[in-house]
């Protein structure tokens, strides 16, 4: 007898175009509606920030002359009326949405900057040389680096909303825990996914809580005791969630997501631990240059601003710097054209996750975009949800808050942007059902952070995905468990929130 195949896992790629088909599904059915906007001020310290909001109260469906509510179906292809822009041609036209500073456009070139500089660096062999000797000198206390790592990562989403800056991390710590036993889901908990966790439960964020209370018109960096308090719950959380499923990998490997994808990096490590890797002065040189770089990179963030253009040039020169030392130590024989040849290697292994970004932004095209002030599917959808919640008790709306902002975010992945958004409504929606303005801005703070790490449509969760070699819906069987956990933890959050009057 035959075995029944068992059932596969679409791949990114499809996952994506069915939601693109359901999203123009979407658009003949649901009429477009515009807002108007307004601009802000608020204090950030002793810094005045500006920003552009929607007005809660300029709601407006469009009307035709008869006085009827219109809706614009996608088309297939890029109409006049539409754009240009149309399902099928939702590739191109997501890859090329936006500018350098955080859209599309930016989000891609710096997955492929950081891919093929990082090439760069594992083509020297000294990120290998030294995880074998982090293998060696870690027997029996490999356990005890799983908190260690992601304390310091939630430490770094919560002070300076650390995300795109852990993907090179992502390329060094899953071959270390794939060699220590584990997979590589222990090494993507372990750096992006503790990003995220320290991300969404911070009391200091300035991408994301900052901007939320300032356009909430709640004082910026307040409730930082509360918020103190459910950081180490959740990093917590995150720390025994993660052991747990480590210890049980360790045990048997095979119960792993990732162990058909992990069987390159096994591989690795069997062939290259029949031999002694030498670890020279050359070596240490590049990873001493990996840490110089990271450092900086820090620095930049927290002290002069840097973003998505400063953090490519950041990783461009480690790559550089790294494929220099590679050819003057003659690390693993390399040559000039070496460089050149690992710099496009390393871009092409990432280059799944650039397109899955143009993809998933491909899917906010056939709504319609997420500018308030066009006609858009989008703005009704958040205009009817945000009307529903007004009949229900405090408690209830407060924690509708937080799943609308958790299913929000897989179309608007950007804190800000969602903050921007959604902010404007939730504020004084709050106001009417009677809980604070504290705890609208705490249930889109958990709302937005914890989904980062499973919607298929975050940029730097796919980079960090195909950093590990691992597909989206292998990921999935996994992080849905840890998913549930969160869920259960922010929705209690919420709840706890409003009974103590958190304002």
């Amino acid at each position: 007898m035959e075995n029944k195949k068992s059932f596969q896992m679409p791949h990114t790629y499809i996952i994506i175009f069915l939601v693109v088909l359901f999203a123009a599904v979407l658009t003949m059915f649901i009429p477009l509606g515009t807002y108007e906007t307004r601009e802000i001020t608020y204090m950030q310290g002793d810094e005045e920030k500006t920003r552009t909001v929607i007005d809660p109260d300029s709601f407006q469906y469009v009307l035709d002359e008869n006085g009827d509510k219109v809706t614009k179906v996608a088309p297939l292809f890029g109409t006049e009326d539409f754009g240009g822009q149309g399902i099928l041609n939702y590739v191109f036209e997501g890859m090329t949405v936006g500018d350098k500073n955080g859209t599309a456009v930016g989000i891609i070139a710096f997955i492929l900057i950081v891919g093929g500089s990082f090439g760069i660096v594992l083509r020297t062999g000294a990120v290998e040389s030294g995880i074998l000797r982090v293998i060696a000198r870690t027997k029996g206390r490999e356990i005890l680096l799983i908190p260690l790592l992601i304390t310091l990562f939630s430490l770094g989403g919560a002070v300076f909303g650390m995300g795109e800056e852990s993907l090179p991390f992502v390329m060094i710590l899953v071959p270390m825990f794939i060699g220590l036993g584990y997979d590589a889901v222990v090494g993507i908990m372990c750096s992006y996914v503790a990003t995220q966790v320290g991300f969404a439960s911070s009391w200091m964020n300035p991408f994301s809580l900052a901007v939320a209370q300032g356009i909430a018109q709640v004082p910026v960096m307040s409730g930082a005791p509360f918020r103190i308090v459910m950081w180490i719950v959740f990093t917590g959380a995150a720390i025994i969630f993660t052991m747990k499923y480590a210890q049980k990998i360790r045990k048997n490997p095979e119960k792993s997501v990732a162990y058909e994808t992990d069987q390159y990096y096994r591989d690795d490590f069997k062939n290259k631990g029949k031999e002694e890797l030498p670890f020279t002065l050359g070596h240490k040189l590049v990873l001493l240059t990996i840490v110089v770089v990271l450092a900086w990179t820090i620095w930049g963030v927290v002290i002069q601003g840097y973003y998505i253009p400063e953090l490519a040039s950041q990783f461009f020169v480690m790559g550089l710097a790294a494929g220099i030392i590679g050819v003057v130590f003659h690390l693993n024989d390399m040559r000039l054209n070496d460089i050149a040849k690992a710099f496009d290697h390393g871009a092409a292994e990432l280059l799944g996750a650039a397109l899955c970004v143009g993809m998933a932004q491909g899917i906010l095209i056939v709504l319609g975009g997420t500018d308030a002030t066009s006609p858009t599917v989008l703005n009704t959808i958040l205009h009817s949800i945000s009307e529903m919640m007004k009949s229900f008790p405090p408690v209830l709306s407060a924690w509708g808050m937080y799943v609308f902002q958790a299913l929000f975010n897989f179309f608007v992945v950007s804190g800000s942007g969602q903050a921007a958004l959604t902010m404007p409504i939730m504020a004084p929606l709050a106001d009417l059902v009677g809980v604070s303005r504290q705890v609208a801005v705490l249930a889109f703070q958990l709302g937005d952070g914890f989904t980062n790490f499973i919607v298929p449509t975050s940029g730097c969760l796919m980079g960090a995905l195909a950093a590990a070699r691992l597909d989206w819906g292998r990921w999935v069987k996994f992080q849905i468990k840890f998913q549930g956990v969160l869920f259960v933890l922010a929705s209690a959050t919420v709840i706890i929130a409003v009974m103590i009057g958190f304002s």
